[in-house]
This record gives structure tokens, sequence and C-alpha cells, in this order.
């Protein structure tokens, strides 16, 4: 990888993480606009490493007094319904599960039949009709404490559908929590905290991968790759929290309406 694919596919993967645009949609474009190459499992762990380490860090104190809570919780003298912090870190945990369901039996066929441009640009309309949807119909009136578990389930179930190409996690999650009454701010916090045990997941799995492949590692290439990831995965973190409160969901949509028939005019073209 020459310098200017590092830093363009790790600021893609940082960025599009967390902003409900889609990474799948945004790391073709690359392949098909330069003819770039598949960029590794060694890189794809360091830049999905690089926006752990950001959501973790920009969230340390809701992470640290979950942890704490829920490891409390196992406790004769703590219990989990007793504080709202085990609780979430329970519902968080609990709702990680069909997303990790889905993708340990799906993702063999939808690496098979659903990576194709054609089929990321319908995702990526439709998904982005879905979110301009919710955020115009979104009440806003249920807090993270009235969410319950079952509104926690329904947002990791819809998780697990973003591993369909296109859809795009943070997206979908931020969607189903709008639909079910959470602010925008809300819906974005509790998407943010529920993908730090998916992208957990999904870089153990290709750690896993990048091992047992006996993937050439090139520490210069990976080191900048998570740099770049980290810094513009926090900073997209903090600013996209700051603009959906002054401006909603709709320029996202939009924008993924626009991207959505690029993509369609490369699938025809």
């Amino acid at each position: 990888m020459d310098i200017i694919e590092i830093i363009l596919l790790a600021l893609i993967q940082g960025l599009t993480e967390f902003l409900p645009i889609s990474s799948s949609a945004h790391l073709i474009l690359p392949s098909q606009l330069f003819g770039w190459t598949d960029q590794g499992l060694s890189f794809d762990v360091a830049v999905h490493v690089g926006s752990l380490l950001a959501v973790m860090i920009y969230f340390r104190e809701e992470v640290g007094r979950m942890f704490m809570a829920w490891v409390s919780s196992f406790s004769s003298k703590g219990r989990a319904s007793d504080n709202f912090d085990g609780k979430l870190a329970w519902w968080i945990l609990f709702a990680t599960i069909p997303a990790g369901l889905f993708g340990l039996f799906g993702k063999d066929y939808i690496e098979e039949y659903s990576r194709s441009v054609l089929v990321i640009a319908a995702t990526t309309i439709l998904f982005g009709v879905l979110l301009g949807f919710a955020d115009i119909k979104a009440k806003q009136n249920v807090s993270l404490e009235k969410l319950g578990f079952k509104g926690a389930m329904l947002i990791g179930v819809a998780q697990a559908i973003a591993i369909i190409p296109g859809t795009s996690r943070s997206g979908i999650t931020m969607t189903m929590g709008l639909m079910l009454g959470l602010s925008r701010d809300n819906a974005a916090r509790f998407s943010f905290l529920l993908s730090i045990p998916a992208i957990a997941m999904a870089g153990s799995y290709l750690t896993y991968k990048a091992i047992s492949e006996s993937q050439p590692l090139v520490w210069s290439d990976v080191g900048l790759g998570a740099l770049l990831s980290f810094v513009s995965a926090y900073a997209c973190i903090h600013f996209f929290l700051i603009l959906i409160n002054k401006l909603g969901m709709m320029p996202f949509v939009i924008y993924r309406l626009l991207l959505g028939t690029g993509l369609l005019f490369f699938a025809f073209s």
C-alpha cells in the first residue's frame, strides 16, 4: 500500500464507522475509482483497533461506570437491577448477541452474494430513506433509562441487519433508536456504546484470520492506519453529537441518497 491509500482508507474507516452513511459503500469507491486492490487483513485489524480505542476513550467515563457496575452485579451485595449503569452494561452485552449470531452463520453467504455495487447502492438508498423517516417521525420522549431490555434487544437485532453491506451499523441502530422514541443524542450514544463489543468482535475475527492465513505485517502501514483511524473516529464522534442536535439526520439522509445514486451509476455504466 502506498501512503495515499493508507491515509484515505484509514480516514474512511474512522469516519464511516460512526457516521450513519455506510462504511462498505465508501470502501468500495476507491476500488471503483482508482482500481485499488484489497488492503489486507492486517490493515483491517489496525483500523478497527483505532476506531475501538476512539469510542472507548471518548466514552471512558460511561464505560468505566458500566464496567464497575457490571462487575459488582456478580457480588451478593450488588445487583444490576439496582444500578442503571449495570443494567445498561447487560443490555449492551445481550443486544450484541444477534449481531454475533448473524455474523457467525451468515457472513460467508453475505460475502459471496451481497457485496456487489448494485446491492450496496440499493441498501444505501433504502436504509437512508428509513433513517429520514425515523428522524421525521421521532417522538424523542423516551430516555435511555426507559428504553428497557426489549428496546435494547430491538436495537441489537437492527445492528445484526448491518451485516448486509451498505446498511450502516450506526445508521440502522440510530434508526431503530429513533423509532423507539429516543432523542437523537441518546440514539447516537447508545449506538456508539453498542459499537464497542461489535467492533471488538469484528477485530478479533479479523485478527484470527490474519494469524491463520499468516498475513504479512508492515508495521509502518499498520501504525499509521491505526493512528489515522483513531483520530478521525474520535473527531467524528465529537462533532457528530454536536451536529445532530442542531441539524438532525437529514444531511446524512441526503448524502446517502446521492451516494447510492452515484453507486448505481457505477453499477450500470
